[in-house]
């Protein structure tokens, strides 16, 4: 087994985690209770991105919602309200992210995966600048179509098309779907983004996102509206599931915003020489690069189960390049 030094020049990454990266502990055997809770309360507790999006989809329910009975009826005042507040909630969450590790660059290169610069004079690029690139993709047809969808929603809750729950009615269930959007994302996601990986698809609108071999915080929602539209139409599972407003804020931002935090081509932002705040993964950084491996996430390891699963090592890589060198001799 090569050492830590070696894998990083075999792969060409300038930081690599511990490898093998590991699936969520629920689908691994032997059965260790303990190692469960800890993956939950590191996923949830103390600082993380999902606590953090808890507390500004309630921020946003309470402070920057249009009153709900509005939804009631269709009108551009209350649709226009929202795509403003999702113009500001992704433009300081993929701005500061790139602000501080790309513009002034308050970290270096430490915990970034890639050595590279985001690239720029490049005609794959949209305006032949990445950067620019993913946020005219980003903020535009993104948010828009995010809008659309979390005003679909509200729509549907306020007239009864779709099941409602109150905190006074449901308190066990409103907390709960807090943990089960998560979960229900790695399903989800896994099975969107395998279909958007056909070729007919992938050529028509996955490619676009896929220009991104090297992320930056604006790639994670740079995508063709096709893709948006399903991406972020993982949402309409309320029509079905039972939910107050503030869970459509919640599940519609957590698909949005933490696709720049986990595309931010950093581990996470670093104090006194340790990660404090958990933000981009090694294991999609791997799909950017290698292409047809990781396409899902580390909650429920479809990739394991279905062999596209790259833990980091040198031994997971190789199995990769064969099986991609079989592909194309099976295309010729």
């Amino acid at each position: 087994m090569a050492d830590d030094k070696e894998r990083k020049r075999i792969s060409g990454w300038h930081y690599m985690p511990a490898v093998p990266v590991k699936v969520s502990p629920v689908f691994r055997l032997p059965f260790r209770p303990i190692d469960i809770f800890l993956w939950f309360w590191r996923s949830w507790f103390l600082i993380s991105e999902r606590l953090i999006l808890v507390a500004v989809a309630c921020i946003s329910w309470f402070y920057f919602q249009p009153a709900f009975e509005r939804s009631q009826t269709w009108a551009f005042d209350w649709v226009f309200e929202m795509w403003v507040r999702n113009i500001i909630l992704m433009t300081l969450v993929a701005g500061s992210l790139h602000l501080f590790f790309y513009t002034f660059k308050k970290q270096g290169k430490e915990k970034k995966y890639d050595p590279r610069d985001l690239a720029k004079s490049n005609r794959s690029f949209t305006l032949k600048n990445q950067v620019w690139d993913n946020m005219f993709w980003t903020l535009g047809s993104g948010v828009a179509i995010w809008t659309a969808f979390e005003a679909l929603m509200f729509w549907a809750l306020a007239n009864g098309y779709a099941p409602m729950i109150t905190w006074a009615a449901n308190p066990i269930w409103f907390v709960v779907l807090f943990f089960l959007i998560p979960i229900w994302e790695s399903f989800y996601f896994y099975w969107m983004h395998r279909l958007f990986h056909v070729p007919a698809l992938y050529k028509t609108a996955h490619s676009l996102h896929h220009r991104n071999i090297n992320v930056g915080p604006w790639s994670g929602l740079s995508m063709h509206p096709l893709e948006h539209l399903f991406f972020l139409g993982s949402v309409v599972i309320h029509f079905v599931v039972a939910c107050h407003p503030i869970h459509i804020l919640f599940h519609l931002q957590y698909f949005a915003l933490t696709a720049a935090t986990t595309h931010c081509g950093f581990e996470g932002v670093v104090i006194k020489d340790k990660t404090r705040l958990s933000l981009g993964t090694f294991h999609h950084q791997m799909h950017h690069r290698y292409f047809d491996c990781n396409y899902g996430s580390l909650e429920i390891p479809w990739d394991k189960w279905f062999g596209s699963f790259h833990d980091g090592t040198p031994e997971a890589h190789e199995v990769i390049r064969e099986r991609r060198q079989r592909m194309a001799s099976s295309n010729k």
